[in-house]
Formats: C-alpha cells, sequence, structure tokens
C-alpha cells in the first residue's frame, strides 16, 4: 500500500552479473534451468556476464557504458549485489545510473534481500528453486518500486553503501565463520550458530542512535552544534544535503564526524558490553531469518537491534529458533533491545570482533551510517 511501481519496457535488455562460485556453486546451472527460459517468454533478452574473481562484478558496472540495458540482474547471493551497489555509487554520473532497476535473483546461501522481496510481495515463504521462481517471476512481471540504501562511515575514511545490514558480534561471526561450510547452502548457518553458542562472546563498545521517532530514549545533555561529516579526508567538509556538486556524492546529514561527540538528541545505549549489534534494513536477514517483521524496503528507517551481555545460549538459540517465525520480540528477552532509528554509531573499545557490511567482513573500527 502507498508503493508507486515503475514498469521495465517491452522488448527488455538485462545485463545478468552472475557468480559461478556463490552458494553451492549451482547459480548458472540454476539460471539456466529456471530462469532463462521464464525470461525468453518475457521478451527479455540477456547479456550473461559471468564473475572470475572479488570485485569483478565492481569494476564492470564502474566502468561500463550501461546505456545499453534496461536493468541490471544479480544472480548469487547479496554480496554480488553489495559490489553492484558500491561500483555504481564510484561512478561520476552515479544519480541517473542508480536510477535503473536492479534485480536480485537468490543464488547464495543466505540470500537475505530476495527473501525480503519475496515477503514484501505477500508470498509465502519459501527456499531454494522455489524462491528462484518467485523472484524471477517479479522481474518478469516488470515491476520496479524503491529500495533505501544506508551511508556507513568508518574511522579509517571509508565510505560505503549498504542495502542489507551492518553487523558486529555474534550474527557477524556467525555468517564469516560458517563460510567454510558454503557447500551446505543455507544449513551452514544453522552449523555455524551452533559452533559460535559453544564459544559465546561478549563485545565491549559504545552504541549511539538518533531515534526515528522523537523522544524514543533519553537525550544526552546539551553539547556543541554538529559540523558536517568530512568524507574521510581531513579537511574535507561535505556541504549540506541539497547543495552538493554534481556527481558528488550526497551529504551524510544526520552525521558529525567520528572524532567528535554524538549529538545532543540522540541517544547513548548506558550499557556497553554486547553479544550483538545488528543495524538491519530489509525484513529478512537469511532466508530463515526473519528478524525485521516491519521492515519495508522504503521506510527511512533503519531497524537496530542489541543483545546485551549476561544472556544465557539457551535464551540466546530460542531467540534465533523463533526468528525463523519473525516471532523473537514476543518473547520479551529483557537482553535483547530493538529501535528504529535514522542513523548509529558503533565505537568498539578495542578492535576485536567481526564487523560485516552485507555479509562482507569489514575491519572492526568505529563506524556510523
Amino acid at each position: 500500500p502507498g508503493d508507486s511501481y515503475g514498469v521495465l519496457p517491452r522488448p527488455c535488455r538485462a545485463l545478468v552479473l552472475l557468480n559461478p562460485q556463490s552458494g553451492a556453486g549451482r547459480a548458472l546451472e540454476d539460471f539456466q534451468a529456471v530462469v532463462q527460459p521464464m525470461l525468453a517468454e518475457a521478451d527479455i533478452a540477456t547479456t550473461v556476464f559471468i564473475t572470475e574473481r572479488p570485485h569483478h562484478a565492481h569494476e564492470k558496472v564502474r566502468d561500463e557504458d550501461l546505456s545499453q540495458w534496461d536493468t541490471l540482474v544479480v544472480m548469487a547471493g547479496d554480496g554480488l549485489l553489495y559490489e553492484v551497489v558500491n561500483g555504481l555509487m564510484e561512478r561520476p554520473d552515479w544519480e541517473d545510473t542508480m536510477k535503473k532497476p536492479l534485480c536480485i535473483l537468490p543464488g547464495g546461501s543466505g540470500n537475505a534481500l530476495a527473501a525480503s522481496i519475496n515477503h514484501y510481495a505477500g508470498n509465502d515463504h519459501v527456499a531454494k528453486k522455489k524462491l528462484l521462481t518467485n523472484c524471477a517471476f517479479i522481474l518478469c512481471k516488470g515491476l520496479h518500486t524503491q529500495m533505501d540504501l544506508v551511508s556507513l562511515s568508518t574511522a579509517s575514511g571509508k565510505r560505503l553503501f549498504s542495502f542489507l545490514g551492518f553487523g558486529w558480534g555474534f550474527i557477524s561471526d556467525v555468517d564469516i565463520d560458517s563460510e567454510k561450510y558454503r557447500c551446505l547452502g543455507n544449513a551452514r548457518f544453522t552449523l555455524g550458530t551452533l559452533q559460535c553458542l559453544a564459544k559465546l562472546r561478549v563485545y565491549q563498545g559504545r552504541l549511539s542512535y538518533l531515534p526515528a521517532v522523537p523522544g524514543q530514549g533519553t537525550p544526552l545533555p546539551q553539547r556543541d552544534p554538529p559540523v558536517p561529516i568530512t568524507n574521510g579526508q581531513a579537511g574535507h567538509v561535505l556541504p549540506p544535503a541539497g547543495t552538493e556538486a554534481a556527481g558528488a556524492l550526497p551529504a551524510d546529514s544526520l552525521l558529525v564526524p567520528l572524532n567528535q561527540p554524538v549529538p545532543a538528541h540522540w541517544t547513548v545505549v548506558p550499557e556497553e558490553e554486547f553479544v550483538t549489534v545488528y543495524a538491519i534494513y530489509q525484513s529478512h536477514l537469511g532466508t530463515n531469518l526473519l528478524l525485521a517483521p516491519a521492515a519495508r524496503l522504503h521506510d527511512g528507517c533503519i531497524h537496530l537491534f542489541y543483545l546485551k551481555a549476561g544472556i544465557s545460549r539457551v535464551a540466546l538459540l530460542k531467540l534465533f529458533l523463533a526468528m525463523a517465525r519473525g516471532t523473537h520480540l514476543d518473547l520479551n528477552c529483557p537482553h535483547l533491545r530493538y529501535v528504529p532509528v535514522r542513523a548509529f554509531r558503533l565505537e568498539p573499545r578495542v578492535a576485536t570482533g567481526i564487523m560485516t557490511v552485507d555479509g562482507e567482513a569489514l575491519a572492526c573500527e568505529p563506524v556510523q551510517g
């Protein structure tokens, strides 16, 4: 309700970026068997680009003339779409290029965005080839709508664009530690969860956020007025939103530089010991993990979850089992907090633990989005 949709032209030309190594290594086979016959019937002509190394898709979409295609289709896991989004954002014509519809076809292990879109479309929860068929059918219908991106800035000066989520602690550990079980498909996350439960860690740091609903949380005492965020370059201050030069990236208008305190109207979480922190912008964290049931494609909201230290392994396992149905908040676990926010900052006390953005590993350092 309230969504406005565009429709792809007919006939339609699609550039398909496919990672044959993603997930259990069946992406190319599944594309040829399931997707190509559907696209041919829908009058969608495809150019298939098979990636051969990390960042291959990033370079392709950053450097290529994309005007010959009406849509870019990613047949892989969420990691390849992350590459594509950040490659597009590095183009001088990013503002125009980012209006080109993107499509995700699940070919990875987690397939979080594909599961989210299937959920938003009102379809039953499905996985594997049924999920692939549903997503291919959405592409065949040619419907497209808006999707939020989150701008992330790190202490080392990186600027990243994320469509799914940023994490630290337990959930990120599971994601990265289970990479070695890729051949198991989605089951790798179950095995990874059990292993990380056995060696449950606590992470120390400061978490702050700007609530989406004013008045949520307790504001800090008044401090100096905010200064615009630098783009990771000393002395280079981005102009206020709406005044950027042509081709410049959008200003992080809600953020102050990481070396300054957060603004006075932000909330600082009193606890500084966490099991996990996860800022997600879609409903699903994986095919079988409905982490943020309230999320929508373009709700302008970051759904921030954090688990405070002290939770037992049994309680944590119960939470993860309930996430399959999206009922984890109904358990009223005293260690779990959920708050919709517009911006957040995480400052680890020491550089320990894995950070992830859209499932890809990041160096552990202060970050804000």
